[in-house]
């Protein structure tokens, strides 16, 4: 078998393992254009480098991993038809994105959280976890998740207005689409921010366009929504000023980034090329994540991470958002034994 030659986004972590194996260059986003694809086999990239017919065609690319849970920076259809075959890491910073979510409810209210309910829009591998430690704190949950409610059927499911009326705290954890039945691009938008009765606590820690930024800021001046949590914009990296001095926490899209998060996202897409090339089944070199806490308290939450440190300073350096995340420290998730 030749040597392959892979091209790796430099803040892939952990994949250093692919050198006897393959050909490897790291490259900056911003330098993984055509020409420097044309001679590979296969890219690993993260979401700022988009994937599509611009960036391969005529390229000896036949594999594209993404260490990232979304995949809407991959034209997924043209790849297909092209016989490019496409992995992501769904689930992979799961934990750390649920434990964002606590860790900043725990700094915007003030009051024990089992006195609130809480609405879950998207109840996959992040929302789940965040209802299964909501419930354990005794909290009232909502779950919105059309796509699941009509594959699963049963009861228990909420709708977007439901949740709007009832909920004071509304947590978003969904893919972006544009298209389909349940596409999610705007889905919080003017009319639903008119809808909210509580004033809750909002949180997009999914992707930025899933709620329409302008009616977010509008909302917010008139009174209608609380506090703003914000680590997924649109039009990333240059963010809404608007949104961002407005907000109560407002971070550069980290609200996943921990180590061990890294580690299942490197090692998902790292397994998955070596079945594409029928390579053996290549080990990062870290060891593997602990299970997920079933759950924790609200003092535990903070323990691990306190988003205030993140917000000051991408207020302070909002023209700095892609090299602070770039840049970030990988955090530690909570390990099992803060269990409850």
């Amino acid at each position: 078998m030749k040597q392959l030659n892979i091209i790796i986004e430099e803040n892939v972590p952990y994949l250093g393992v692919l050198k006897p194996y393959a050909r490897v260059r790291y490259m900056p986003s911003e330098a993984i254009d055509a020409d420097a694809v044309r001679g590979a086999d296969a890219i690993i990239v993260r979401t700022r480098t988009r994937c599509d017919r611009a960036l391969l065609e005529g390229s000896g690319v036949t594999f594209v991993g993404t260490a990232t849970i979304g995949t809407d920076h991959i034209d997924s259809r043209w790849c297909a038809e092209a016989g490019i075959t496409v992995a992501n890491a769904p689930g992979c910073n799961a934990p750390a994105v649920a434990q964002y979510v606590f860790s900043s409810l725990m700094q915007v209210i003030n009051r024990p959280l089992r006195q609130y309910t809480i609405g879950i829009v998207g109840v996959g591998h992040v929302g789940s976890i965040v209802e299964r430690w909501a419930r354990a704190m005794e909290m009232q949950v909502l779950v919105c998740d059309p796509p699941r409610q009509q594959a699963e059927g049963g009861e228990g499911w909420s709708s977007l207005d439901d949740i709007a009326r009832r909920a004071d705290i509304i947590t978003v954890h969904t893919p972006l689409t544009t298209d389909g039945p349940y596409a999610t691009r705007h889905m919080l938008d003017t009319d639903f921010f008119s809808a909210l009765r509580r004033a809750p606590v909002i949180i997009n820690a999914a992707r930025g366009a899933v709620v329409d930024t302008d009616a977010w800021v509008a909302a917010i001046d008139a009174g209608l929504c609380g506090p703003a949590v914000v680590d997924c914009w649109e039009g990333e990296p240059d963010i809404s000023h608007e949104l961002l001095y407005r907000a109560a926490i407002a971070t550069p899209h980290i609200a996943g980034y921990s180590r061990q998060g890294k580690i299942r996202a490197s090692q998902a897409v790292l397994s998955a090329m070596c079945a594409h090339f029928g390579m053996p089944d290549i080990k990062v070199a870290e060891s593997t994540p602990p299970p997920v806490p079933r759950a924790i308290t609200p003092a535990t939450a903070l323990r691990g991470y306190n988003p205030l440190a993140d917000t000051d300073m991408l207020r302070h350096y909002p023209d700095d958002f892609e090299s602070l995340r770039n840049h970030y420290p990988l955090r530690d998730e909570l390990p099992e034994r803060f269990s409850r």
